[in-house]
């Protein structure tokens, strides 16, 4: 049987996560965040000392990373590293960073991709990420995009930070974003960009609550 695949595209700070994790859990979809597997390689490549832009560096760490995905009872994807749930540790903002650089290297994409495309093939899924609708599921049976104003994502990004007890600055997380936007939308190796077949949904303004019933709508229409 042939499984369902859903693929959400979009900058950082978009609601990609949120609105992905929302999604499965209402059509009982299993929900993989591609973006949690590059966090992880890249808190490796800190942990090891190794800059996570230079592929001469990482490239010897590949034989050595062990990354396990696991789900706990109430869906919710966690990251393991050796052994070591670091689901949280992925989520500060130099792990981000690490992330965006590694992501840029066409090995390490390349590296992942198996895994990724492995999910697809055993379950349905909900997959969310930079480049999911144009290269890792190209043939996905829905693709959408999500996006918001620079000023929204670094609003989202910032309360989300602070929720967690980070000490940041708005400034600082508006800069981060429009740093890692270019790093993206300009790398060589599947940079950002919306799929010719994927819905744009815009979620500036919106409240969580609308931007669910916008994707569900869409969801209902293009897969019933």
């Amino acid at each position: 049987m042939k499984h369902k695949s859903i693929a959400i595209d979009g900058p950082s700070g978009a609601g990609k996560s949120t609105m992905a994790k929302a999604l499965a859990a209402k059509l009982g979809f299993l929900y993989v965040d591609t973006g949690a597997i590059y966090r992880t390689l890249g808190l490796f490549a800190l942990r090891q000392g190794a800059a996570p832009s230079d592929w001469a560096e990482v490239e010897p760490l590949l034989p050595k990373v062990s990354i396990r995905m696991a789900y706990a009872a109430d869906g919710l994807q966690h990251m393991y590293l050796g052994g070591e749930d670091v689901t949280e540790a992925i989520r500060h903002p130099e792990v981000s960073t690490a992330a965006s650089q590694i992501s840029a290297i066409p090995e390490v994409r390349a590296f992942l991709m198996d895994m990724q495309r492995d999910m697809a093939e055993a379950y349905n899924v909900i997959m969310d990420g930079r480049d999911i609708g144009t290269v890792v599921l190209p043939n996905a049976d829905l693709k959408l995009f999500l996006t918001a104003s620079t000023e929204a994502r670094a609003r989202r990004r910032y309360a989300e930070l602070v929720a967690r007890g980070e000490q940041v600055d708005y400034d600082t997380v508006l800069s981060d974003i429009i740093e890692r936007d270019d790093r993206d939308t300009n790398r060589a190796a599947a940079p950002l960009r919306q799929a010719e077949d994927a819905v744009l949904v815009d979620t500036s303004g919106k409240t969580l609550e609308e931007s669910l019933a916008a994707l569900l709508h869409i969801v209902q229409e293009r897969l019933a």
